[in-house]
């Protein structure tokens, strides 16, 4: 395969970073773009809602790499320009400024976009955190006030929780779920998290829906769940989830369905991958498509990406990993934890919060769990390993 002379990356976060250095460690020496809605050289995620949030770390301490490293890249940086549509035929990416960007070929690395409530975005100190300029917003309205309520109880509002109330911030946490985290790993666990969370002083509100913000004079001053209580705010998070930044591909012919749907090898298309939060790709070890967000997913994925476009053959085939930082708590799984998992300790002490647990579903180990002791769980990942190859549609079934 003759190696493309131009690559345009739409997305400048982890996946489109990392999908860069791959291409440049395997030797391209092509002309690389970038091209990225927001106004900042890549930065990191995960440190928004705990060490940035918190004021622990400055934003120059979140960025990804010096300028150094990003000029050796030899790249250009197109910023603060969103990307409105894309000829895959073509690979054409039309800017919100009519700007046009070719590249031989197309990496779409566009991540996600925080779902928000009915009438937010008419209310002041109403707030979402995804991108930089959303942490250090919602840092400020921290310093300031004293009582904030989080609607979500999934990781992100989890860790935003847990995050005011080292600021001692009094903390409301609400949610439909029944406990936190249930979705991601399941009721035993998602109860023990709850725990730790009330304990620190968190106000838990968990299994109803929200009705409505309210407001005065143009400013938020509380939330109102579907149960009828009212819980005061002089700011709220919403943190109920995200969807695949793909709206701007309505159109385009590329299969959309959650996520930019890609084949085992990540491509959407001709000349066109996917990589990172936005990418649903074939899992062929698992005989199903995934899509997965998470910063160590993000990396990995960029390397099948790299190695593909530049003439591999390779699939895509993880497994699943993401870690939460919540107070004293260190939560890494390796898997595919669900609600649905029995759920067993396999080494350590619940008492003295460390140990490690065994998700199995029909008599297979799904996912494995380590709650402050990672390399213990590292090791029981094998066991996951061992259950995907020894039953390669594990998942289907």
């Amino acid at each position: 395969m003759t190696s493309p002379g131009s690559i345009l990356i739409v997305g400048a976060s982890a996946a489109g970073l990392s999908t860069a250095e791959a291409l440049r460690r395997h030797g391209y020496q092509g002309r690389l773009t970038f091209l990225d809605a927001e106004p900042h050289l890549p930065y990191d995620r995960p440190p928004l809602s705990k060490q940035l949030l918190s004021g622990a770390w400055e934003p120059p301490r979140v960025q990804l790499r010096g300028q150094a490293q990003l000029d050796a890249l030899h790249a250009e940086f197109v910023l603060g320009e969103p990307a409105v549509a894309l000829d895959p035929a073509e690979r054409a990416v039309t800017t919100v400024s009519g700007r046009v960007l070719r590249g031989d070929v197309v990496v779409i690395a566009t991540g996600l976009t925080p779902l928000r409530l009915p009438g937010q975005d008419h209310l002041e100190g109403v707030h979402v955190l995804r991108a930089l300029d959303d942490a250090l917003a919602l840092r400020h309205a921290l310093s300031a006030g004293t009582r904030l309520v989080v609607v979500g109880e999934g990781v992100l509002g989890a860790e935003i929780a847990a995050t005011a109330r080292t600021l001692n911030l009094e903390v409301t946490l609400a949610g439909m779920g029944g406990t936190l985290l249930n979705d991601q790993l399941g009721q035993v666990i998602g109860a023990m998290l709850a725990e730790k969370h009330a304990e620190r002083g968190v106000r838990l509100r968990l299994g109803v829906a929200i009705e409505e913000l309210t407001g005065a004079a143009g400013r938020v001053t509380g939330v109102r769940p579907a149960s009828g209580e009212f819980l005061p705010a002089d700011m709220v998070v919403v943190a109920i989830g995200s969807r695949p930044a793909t709206g701007w591909l309505e159109g385009s012919g590329l299969p959309l369905g959650d996520g930019v749907e890609c084949d085992s090898r990540c491509r959407a298309a001709e000349g066109v991958y996917a990589v990172g939060d936005v990418a649903s790709f074939q899992h062929e070890g698992l005989g199903r498509r995934l899509r997965l967000e998470n910063r160590t997913n993000a990396t990995e994925q960029a390397q099948v990406v790299a190695a593909n476009i530049l003439g591999a053959d390779r699939p895509y085939t993880p497994i699943p990993y993401f870690w939460t930082d919540q107070y004293d708590v260190k939560i890494q799984a390796h898997g595919l934890p669900s609600a649905a998992a029995k759920v067993t300790i396999a080494d350590g002490d619940v008492a003295q919060g460390r140990f490690t647990a065994l998700y199995q579903e029909g008599g297979q180990v799904t996912a494995v769990l380590g709650w402050n002791m990672p390399k213990q769980a590292r090791l029981l990942r094998q066991q996951v390993l061992g259950a995907w190859q020894d039953t390669p549609r594990l998942a289907t079934a």
